[in-house]
C-alpha cells in the first residue's frame, strides 16, 4: 500500500508525470510551529537538476502546506502537502516502441502483471518522484525529533561503483572497526556533507573521484550504483519492539522501500561476520555527564553507552542510546540511453529498445535526503509508540522495585 507508519502515518500519492505529488501526514503532535520553510530545505536537497551529474529535469519542488496547521502551528489534524510537477514531459514516453516492449529492469512488466494496467509515462509510482512525499513528511518528523530530543540524522555517500570512502581491508573488514569512520559518525552533520557537492561524500579526494566516475558513465550513456550511510545521533534508548518490529527491521523496511535500493546493513553489517565475538562484542560503560533520570515523557535517558559500537546502536531490536548507523545500497538507474534487447509484452517477439527521457546516471547524491527522511519516520513512529507505553505505565501505582539493586546500593525504584 502507500501508507507507512502506525502512530505517525504517512500516505504518499502521485506518479512521475501527473499534475502533482505529495502526501498526507496523520498523527503529528499538535502545538508545533511549522511552515513551508521548515520543509523546503530537504525538498531542495532532493530536487532534480542540481548538477551536471544529475537528471536535467527542471523541477523546483516547491512544497505547499494545505491543511493541518493554522497561523504556522500544527493542529494535530492531518497535514496535507502538495508539490506541483512543473516540468512534465509525458511525450518523451509516448511512442509505439515503449508500448510494445517493457524497459529492462523497470517496473513496466511487474506493474502490468499486478494491476493489468500501468502508467505510460515515466515509472509511475515506481519513479523517484514518489519520494517527494516521503521527504516532505520526514522534514516534519525531523523537526519534532530535534526540538523534543535533540535527535540529529545525517546521511552521506560512502561509495560509487568501486570507489569507496572506507574500503574493506584485513585490519578493517567493516567500517565499525575503522577509527576514522567511528570518528566521522560522531561529528558529521548536514552542513559538512553539503560542502562536498555534487556527490555529498565528506572526503575531498574521494568525492572528486566519485564525481569523475559518475561523469564517465554519463558520457557513455550508462549508469552506476553506490551506497549511502546514515547516522542517527542523540536517539533515546528503549525504542523498537521485540521480535517482528525490531528497530533495525523497521529501518530495513523503510530503506528497502525506497526506489532502486538493493541492500541494507546495520552496524558492522556483513563485514562483521569476519570479526570474532571477542572483538565484536560492545562492552557497556556509564554515559559521561548524563544523570540517571527520565525525561518529561517518561522516556529514559541513556545511563549507559558502549565502548565500541559494532551493534550500530541497536541490541535485541531496541535502541541502546549509542549512535545508530547503517548503510543502504542503490543499484544503477535502469533508464540508460543505450540500445538494449528486450521482449514484447506478449512474449511473441524480440526487439531493441533505446530509452528516451531524462535520468540520473547515479542516484546516490540525491538519495541522501530520502534516506534521512525515511529514518526520521521510523524513529518518530517508534518514539510515539514508546511514549504511549510509558504514559500508560505512569498511570499505575509505582512499584517498590523493578530491578535488583546495584552493588552501590543506589535505589532503582520506579518514579
Amino acid at each position: 500500500m502507500s501508507t507507512f507508519g502506525t502512530f505517525f502515518r504517512v500516505t504518499t500519492y502521485g506518479e512521475s508525470h501527473c499534475r502533482s505529488v505529495g502526501c498526507i501526514v496523520d498523527g503529528c503532535p499538535p502545538g508545533m510551529e511549522l511552515t513551508e520553510d521548515d520543509i523546503q530545505p530537504q525538498m531542495t536537497r532532493r530536487r532534480p537538476g542540481q548538477s551536471a551529474i544529475t537528471t536535467p529535469r527542471n523541477e523546483k519542488d516547491r512544497v505547499v502546506i494545505q491543511s493541518g496547521t493554522e497561523f504556522g502551528v500544527t493542529l494535530g489534524t492531518p497535514i496535507g502537502l502538495i508539490v506541483l510537477n512543473e516540468d512534465q514531459r509525458p511525450k518523451d514516453y509516448g511512442n509505439k516502441t515503449i508500448d510494445l516492449y517493457p524497459r529492462p529492469s523497470h517496473a513496466d512488466w511487474t506493474y502490468l502483471e499486478k494491476y493489468g494496467v500501468k502508467a505510460s509515462s515515466g515509472g509511475g509510482r515506481s519513479s523517484a518522484r514518489e519520494t517527494i512525499g516521503r521527504v516532505a513528511a520526514g522534514a516534519i518528523a525531523e523537526k519534532y525529533l530535534k526540538l523534543a530530543y535533540g535527535v540529529e540524522i545525517t546521511a552521506f555517500v560512502t561509495s560509487v561503483g568501486g570507489v569507496h570512502m572506507f574500503p574493506s581491508t584485513p585490519d578493517h573488514p567493516t567500517p565499525s572497526q575503522n577509527p576514522a569512520f567511528i570518528q566521522l559518525i560522531q561529528t558529521i552533520d548536514r552542513e559538512t556533507v553539503d560542502k562536498f557537492l555534487p556527490v555529498r561524500c565528506p572526503d575531498e579526494e574521494v568525492s572528486e573521484k566519485m564525481a569523475k566516475h559518475i561523469a564517465d558513465f554519463k558520457e557513455r550513456n550508462d549508469s552506476i550504483g553506490g551506497t549511502v550511510t546514515c547516522v542517527i545521533k542523540n536517539i533515546p534508548s528503549g525504542l523498537g519492539e521485540p521480535c517482528f518490529d525490531k528497530l533495525e527491521a523497521k529501518l530495513a523496511h523503510a530503506m528497502l522501500s525506497i526506489p532502486a535500493t538493493k541492500g541494507f546493513e546495520i552496524g558492522s553489517g556483513f563485514g562483521g561476520c569476519e570479526v570474532p565475538g571477542s572483538i565484536h562484542n560492545d562492552p557497556f560503560i556509564r554515559t559521561p555527564d548524563v544523570p540517571a533520570t527520565s525525561d518529561k515523557n517518561g522516556i529514559p535517558r541513556p545511563k549507559l553507552t558502549t565502548k565500541t559500537n559494532n551493534s550500530g546502536g541497536v541490541q535485541g531490536g531496541i535502541s541502546n542510546g549509542a549512535p545508530i548507523y547503517f548503510r543502504v545500497a542503490f543499484k544503477p538507474p535502469a533508464t540508460i540511453s543505450q540500445a538494449q534487447t528486450t521482449a514484447t509484452y506478449d512474449g511473441e517477439g524480440e526487439g531493441v529498445l533505446e530509452a528516451k527521457g531524462r535520468h540520473d546516471p547515479c542516484v546516490v547524491p540525491r538519495a541522501v535526503p530520502i534516506v534521512e527522511a525515511m529514518s526520521s519516520l521510523v524513529v518518530m513512529d517508534a518514539l510515539m509508540q514508546q511514549m504511549a507505553r510509558h504514559e500508560a505505565r505512569r498511570q499505575l501505582p509505582a512499584l517498590k522495585q523493578t530491578v535488583p539493586p546495584a552493588d552501590n546500593g543506589v535505589s532503582m525504584e520506579a518514579k
